[in-house]
């Protein structure tokens, strides 16, 4: 199982164990977020940052989506199908989001795709940035409620 993993606050009154679990993660800035797969040590590091964060298991339609909308190559170019099959074993971008919801890859496995989702503020704002998901807030754990929240925060802006 894979988990979006989507930073909140910033980095305002963060401790040292905090920050460097962000660094380990790449999640630098605000409205990033990364794709870690369900272990031990990934449990540990997001708990860790749970104040910070939300995150739940993402969906193969809409990590698609976001992959496609917002995911990003060296040099900051968009990616594509003809991208994700020159540069690994994956036919299209729906294959490599279902064998990454599935556990079995990860973005790390076609070559030159950054690891990091920078997503723009969610359509409609946060619920309240300073409580957790079980109190009508939106940090912490929120399963598969994950996927409205990427729905959200991936629209195209408006010109």
């Amino acid at each position: 199982m894979t988990w979006a993993v989507v930073r909140i606050r910033g980095k305002v009154r963060r401790s040292a164990p905090v920050a460097d679990t962000f660094r380990m993660l790449s999640l630098t800035r605000q409205n990033h977020c990364v794709l870690v797969r369900e272990d031990t040590a990934t449990k540990g590091m997001v708990q860790k940052v749970k104040d910070f964060v939300t995150w739940g298991e993402v969906s193969p339609e809409v990590l698609a989506k976001v992959l496609l909308k917002r995911a990003r190559a060296t040099g900051d170019a968009r990616i594509n199908d003809a991208y994700v099959k020159a540069n690994s074993r994956f036919k299209s971008i729906w294959d490599l989001a279902q064998a990454v919801t599935k556990g079995e890859a990860r973005l790390a496995d076609v070559k030159g795709l950054k690891p990091v989702l920078r997503l723009h503020p969610p359509k409609g704002g946060f619920e309240a940035t300073k409580r957790p998901y079980a109190d009508r807030g939106t940090l912490g754990y929120r399963g598969q409620d994950i996927n409205a929240l990427l729905e959200r925060m991936i629209f195209e802006q408006e010109a």
